[in-house]
């Protein structure tokens, strides 16, 4: 099989970059060939004899509204080029002003404007009208890629129910969650004494947040509101940028700065959830955390909540899964409950690993490789049929 990809990144420290770059790992597994149309590729994967990268070179212009329109106007001209070359042709979200066997759908623009939590309004200023313009724009363009897809697969069943009050067919998705690599995020040895690595205390309670502190939409605050309300032997470790955050001076102003640790951006996050007790993840929008199942691979107790993306995967015997993601009593409740009972946090953290288990790459790119095998099946035997028809006209005249 001749397989193209088409994405701005694959690699493994991308969310949707891992994903694609799993995928392309299984289909080199199993033989196939697989063309990149692509700005940003892992190096091994350029290397290997039957990957060919054909690179669109990054956009000067000034704006990512008009840098992915320069890219979804490269690519679909490249493909329509090359279309005849491929059994399977997959992209991811809108990306290219062209159809599709396969659209891997990581994030819906449209699910994020109306989920009641988008923070960007016309009153904002200049930035938040760019930021609502940006945002209406890709919603108006994902529309247009879904419906020129011959089947969707969206990460998780939240983004199915998206897609699905967008009017796509249901006939047409087929939900494929993302992975996590259970060898790399495993709970090992007690590294509680890794902690001083991250200038982390070793005797309390340790939850772990991670994610994107710039805006509001992981939902850090309403942890940090929880928090004033926990034991004081609960602490919090924040991974992720701090600068330009609110975060920190939020936390001071709740009285609560002794005990939240903001380690920055780390790169050895497998570590990290080692040093962890618990992981505390209510995103107020997210298609599916990879995040979060590697803190469910790590044996950590999850608490998050319905609109997390991930959620849907998480049962009472490894996590906590709350109803309102602002509701910062409830997150308090739920984290004090954990908090103060160590047997029922092992035995949860241990369910979460044989949960993960279940989650791993390989299973999710066998189930992207049988759609992939499916379809050029599938277009195969069309194209025979095809030719028998062509020939028997050919007999008769």
């Amino acid at each position: 099989m001749n397989l193209l990809i088409v994405t701005h990144t694959v690699g493994r420290n991308d969310g949707q970059g891992r994903v694609n770059y799993e995928v392309v790992q299984a289909a080199l597994a199993a033989g196939h060939s697989v063309t990149l149309l692509s700005t940003k590729v892992d190096e091994t994967l350029s290397q290997h004899p039957r990957v060919t990268v054909v690179r669109v070179p990054a956009s000067r212009v000034p704006t990512r509204l008009l840098q992915y329109q320069m890219f979804a106007l490269r690519a679909a001209a490249w493909i329509r080029a090359h279309r005849h070359e491929f059994d399977v042709v997959q992209v991811n979200g809108f990306i290219a002003w062209t159809e599709s066997d396969v659209n891997a759908i990581h994030f819906v623009h449209t699910g994020w404007y109306k989920s009641g939590y988008y923070p960007f309004h016309l009153t904002g200023g200049m930035y938040a009208a760019y930021q609502l313009l940006f945002t209406r724009l890709n919603a108006w363009c994902e529309r247009w890629a879904f419906r020129h897809a011959r089947v969707l697969v969206p990460v998780s069943e939240k983004v199915s129910s998206e897609l699905v009050s967008l009017g796509m067919s249901r006939d047409k998705i087929r939900v494929i969650h993302n992975g996590v690599d259970n060898v790399e995020f495993s709970p090992g040895l007690s590294l509680t004494s890794q902690r001083e690595r991250f200038k982390l205390p070793e005797d309390p309670f340790m939850l772990l947040f991670a994610g994107d502190l710039r805006n509001a939409r992981k939902n850090l605050d309403t942890v940090l509101r929880a928090l004033v309300k926990c034991p004081s032997n609960v602490h919090l470790a924040v991974a992720g940028g701090v600068a330009n955050s609110p975060y920190p001076a939020m936390a001071a102003a709740l009285g609560v700065a002794d005990r939240v640790h903001f380690v920055g951006m780390i790169r050895d996050m497998p570590t990290l959830m080692r040093c962890a007790d618990a992981f505390v993840f209510p995103s107020r929008y997210e298609a599916m955390s990879l995040v979060l199942l590697e803190a469910l691979a790590s044996a950590l107790p999850v608490i998050t909540v319905h609109t997390t993306g991930g959620a849907e995967v998480v049962t009472e015997e490894c996590g906590i899964v709350l109803d309102d993601p602002d509701n910062e009593t409830s997150l308090a409740k739920a984290i004090s409950l954990i908090a103060s009972d160590p047997l029922r946090a092992r035995e949860m953290g241990q369910a979460a690993q044989a949960l993960a288990a279940t989650l791993s790459w390989q299973t999710m790119a066998a189930r992207y490789l049988a759609l992939f095998e499916d379809i050029a099946k599938t277009r195969k035997a069309a194209r025979r049929n095809a030719r028998v028809r062509q020939e028997t006209v050919s007999v008769k005249t």
